[in-house]
């Protein structure tokens, strides 16, 4: 087994990447007003560089140690499931019922007992590998901003995620954008969007009742001569 930082790289790459370009961009000075300067863009494989440092080395042989224990144990398991596979398919004249049965289900608790381990397993390798990549990513980005400023660069592209590892506020064009958008699109002075008015109910003639009627009185009964 071996290790090398694919699982979830990509998702951190892009996270430490983007903080990197923020902070890139707010310790690189304005640009001068004069005119741009001719941008220097530069392509980096973060995956590449965090394997082959020397700390990387060095975490994925510990990962390697760490873990190889728990994957002889799934490789054992997986083999005994092929084996009792495999005697379940040659005795399939010879074995009674009972006894191709009870092997049956022996192999379907195995199964299952190996897809568990396997998550398990894995589940622990993903949250170890993500905290080399945590440590050793920020620590990369930190050296790419450097060199990218040392070196006159305006942007710096992962090449296994096309995002911008480091990026000078130079290339940030927002506000002409903004600038832009504005006067193609400007705004009347004083006007303002009215928020959409209820319909008026629509009139209706008046509903005519009839007249309320008394209500019914019954006749008193005479009383009987006594």
């Amino acid at each position: 087994m071996s290790f090398q930082f694919r699982v979830l790289h990509t998702a951190a790459v892009l996270a430490l990447a983007a903080a990197g370009a923020a902070g890139a961009a707010a310790q690189t000075p304005a640009a001068a007003p004069a005119g741009p300067a001719p941008n220097k863009i530069a392509v980096v494989d973060i995956r590449q560089a965090i394997q082959s440092t020397g700390e990387g080395k060095q975490a994925s042989g510990e990962l390697q140690s760490q873990f190889s224990a728990r994957q002889s144990e799934l490789e054992n398991l997986q083999k005994s499931i092929e084996d009792l596979q495999g005697r379940l398919t040659a005795g399939a004249r010879t074995l009674s019922d009972e006894e191709r049965v009870r092997m049956q289900r022996q192999g379907e608790r195995q199964a299952s007992q190996l897809k568990r381990k396997q998550e398990e397993f894995q589940e622990d390798a993903n949250a170890a590998q993500q905290e080399i990549i945590d440590r050793i990513g920020r620590k990369m980005v930190e050296v790419v901003s450097r060199y990218a400023r040392e070196n006159s660069y305006s942007v710096i592209l992962d090449t296994q995620t096309a995002c911008g590892v480091y990026c000078s506020n130079q290339v940030d064009v927002t506000q002409e954008i903004i600038r832009l958008y504005d006067q193609a699109n400007p705004v009347k002075p004083g006007s303002t969007s009215n928020p959409a008015q209820p319909r008026p109910a629509a009139n209706r003639p008046p509903v005519s009742r009839p007249p309320a009627q008394p209500p019914a009185t019954t006749p008193a009964k005479p009383k009987p001569p006594r």
